[in-house]
């Protein structure tokens, strides 16, 4: 059984810093894209930055130059570095990982979710 958990989040003052790590675990032969996503109330899943197993990122046009997304392969972590954060980046953090768990089905799997707030 796979499960995706999550660590980090909480309060933070706008123009502040937090991080977020994601941690793979279970059955897994192999994980594409590992990454990260958010949501807020009312509103769609929206990409915050992924990365693939071959080392292609994206972010989120809202993140692009303020947050990094790196990725360590051997154990199955991705971590984002959130800079210059604002109030509008508050949400519900959701890891994400595309990963092949029998050799053959890739499929997507999702965290738990944790809350990012930046207020003052």
């Amino acid at each position: 059984q796979v499960q995706l958990v999550e660590s980090g989040g909480g309060l933070v003052r706008p123009g502040g810093s937090l991080g977020l790590s994601c941690v793979a675990s279970g059955n897994i032969f192999s994980i594409n894209a590992f990454g990260w996503y958010r949501q807020t109330p009312g509103k769609q899943r929206e990409l915050v930055a992924s990365v693939t197993s071959g080392g292609v990122m994206t972010y989120g046009d809202s993140v692009k130059g303020r947050f990094t997304l790196s990725r360590d392969n051997a154990k199955k972590t991705v971590h984002l570095q959130m800079n210059s954060l604002k109030p509008e980046d508050t949400a519900v953090y959701y890891c994400n990982a595309d990963i092949l768990v029998d050799g053959s089905t890739w499929t997507y799997y999702w965290g738990q979710g944790t809350q990012v707030t930046v207020s003052s």
